[in-house]
């Protein structure tokens, strides 16, 4: 069951995100799902001012891994002349102590190894979809369709949550599902309507029409589904 937000949480939430928290982040924060932290963002801000604070968010994200990776080169670079420095010193000491045993002041010149240091760049862990096939879906779903008894599809891009996969999946066609009613009426729109599906066998029985009609992806709260 989906935790039910305060309006004080929800409001925290929104000044949170507009000062450049994450969507994980805030989530994380709360105790509650993305898509949770998502709707309510969207309903408070508006979609338009919503997706503006994303972009924003976006930005300064890879702004803030761009400066941590600038500083890690330098502290790296820092911490490599130092120990030169120091390896040089020594070497130096050395040779005046070697010179003053020997009566004579060496001249000889000193080389240094260089010094090598591998920066630590792991990219973001993706999360892959998972195939219809290994999904045990609850015995009941909802789902939202038009005043016709259309399917919603969506894009991927139009999820937040899923924003990080490769531009090729954005472009999948999706179906959303919901596994609390609630939920479900929260996001359903005057022009639409949820619907209850009773079998979630239904999904395995005709995921070749979906895919058929360009439908590769169900989402749900906290899984991205592979037909």
């Amino acid at each position: 069951m989906a935790k039910r937000l305060t309006e004080k949480q929800k409001s925290e939430i929104a000044e949170y995100f507009k000062n450049g928290k994450t969507i994980e982040a805030l989530s994380e924060e709360f105790n509650c799902t993305t898509s949770t932290i998502t709707r309510n963002l969207r309903k408070n801000l508006g979609e338009i001012k919503y997706k503006k604070f994303v972009e924003k968010n976006k930005n300064f994200d890879q702004l803030s891994t761009h400066l941590e990776i600038d500083k890690k080169k330098k502290q790296d670079i820092e911490l490599t002349n130092k120990i030169s420095k120091n390896e040089f010193s020594d070497h130096l000491k050395l040779d005046v102590n070697q010179s003053e045993n020997n009566n004579y002041m060496s001249t000889e010149f000193v080389e240094i190894s260089p010094l090598h240091f591998e920066i630590e760049n792991i990219p973001r862990k993706e999360l892959s979809s998972i195939p219809i096939k290994e999904i045990d879906f609850p015995k009941t779903v909802y789902m939202i369709v038009d005043k016709n008894i259309e399917l919603e599809i969506k894009l991927l891009k139009d999820y937040p949550e899923w924003e990080f996969l490769p531009n090729e999946d954005l472009e999948r066609k999706t179906i959303e599902i919901y596994y609390d009613l609630k939920l479900a009426k929260r996001a359903c729109s005057k022009e639409q309507k949820v619907i209850k599906v009773p079998n979630t066998d239904v999904f395995r029985i005709v995921s070749p029409i979906l895919i058929s009609r360009g439908i590769s992806r169900i989402v749900s709260a906290e899984k991205l589904i592979a037909l």
